[in-house]
């Protein structure tokens, strides 16, 4: 069974610059106190939901990989683990750096990934990523300025070499999502998803983002009125979007 998931241009809606996502993110906390695990859980099922997509709807004992670094967006990539081995898939995290540096919202989905029994390994010297049909990439955020580093950048390698595809939460991570820019190394990513609205720099690096999609998190309608940000209702259809 393969899962539609509706279409809408790009030309329709606007492209956030990195500044204007952090305040869209900092607004929801501060003035409508939606907190960042509800922000976090969103794009988390979002991801799971788009994985299933990708691999034609069944994921019941499907292996997938999912690359996680300790900041929001491997906070977001535990969450799809859990949605993903909810639904039967053979789940395999691995983590760009040690269990104990792991803090707040991002620390708290590694323990429930690790109550519920879910490898998840700590990347290390001499170690290779296993077999998956699919790598989920929760690596590095959209605020990523300079070349990645350390265990994160030898995993975007180890994830390039993999013959998986691979779906990247947000933006690839070693993409300046705000101006375009490709840092070495960075992830060639099959498809990415990113969240509440499309960032600038996405549109200038197709090589990397693969197809792109766009997830509902749930931000008010009101907030981005008072960003002045002209938006229409989007998702009306389903809280998944793809854009061409």
């Amino acid at each position: 069974m393969t899962v539609a998931i509706p279409a809408i241009s790009r030309e329709t809606i606007p492209a956030l610059t990195t500044a204007q996502m952090a305040e869209v993110d900092r607004m929801m906390i501060d003035e409508y106190d939606i907190r960042l695990i509800q922000m976090m859980e969103n794009a988390g099922r979002n991801l799971a939901d788009l994985a299933q997509a990708l691999l034609a709807g069944d994921v019941q004992e499907c292996p997938i990989l999912v690359l996680a670094g300790r900041g929001n967006n491997g906070g977001g990539g535990m969450v799809a683990a859990r949605h993903l081995a909810n639904r039967g898939a053979d789940v395999q995290v691995m983590l760009a750096r040690p269990m104990d540096t792991f803090l707040g919202v991002s620390a708290q989905q590694l323990r429930t990934l690790l109550a519920m029994g879910v490898s998840v390994t700590t990347a290390g010297d001499g170690w290779e990523l296993p077999s998956a049909d699919l790598i989920i990439d929760a690596i590095i955020g959209y605020g990523l300025n300079g070349d990645p580093r350390g265990a994160a950048a030898s995993l975007i390698q180890l994830a390039n070499s993999h013959p998986a595809a691979i779906l990247s939460l947000d933006a690839p991570s070693g993409l300046d999502a705000d101006r375009g820019r490709i840092y070495e190394p960075c992830i060639g990513a099959a498809a990415t998803l990113t969240l509440a609205l499309p960032k600038k720099g996405l549109y200038a690096a197709p090589e990397v983002t693969g197809e792109l999609y766009l997830a509902d998190i749930s931000v008010p309608p009101a907030l981005y009125d008072d960003l002045h940000i002209d938006l229409p209702p989007l998702f009306t259809a389903s809280p998944l979007l793809k854009l061409l």
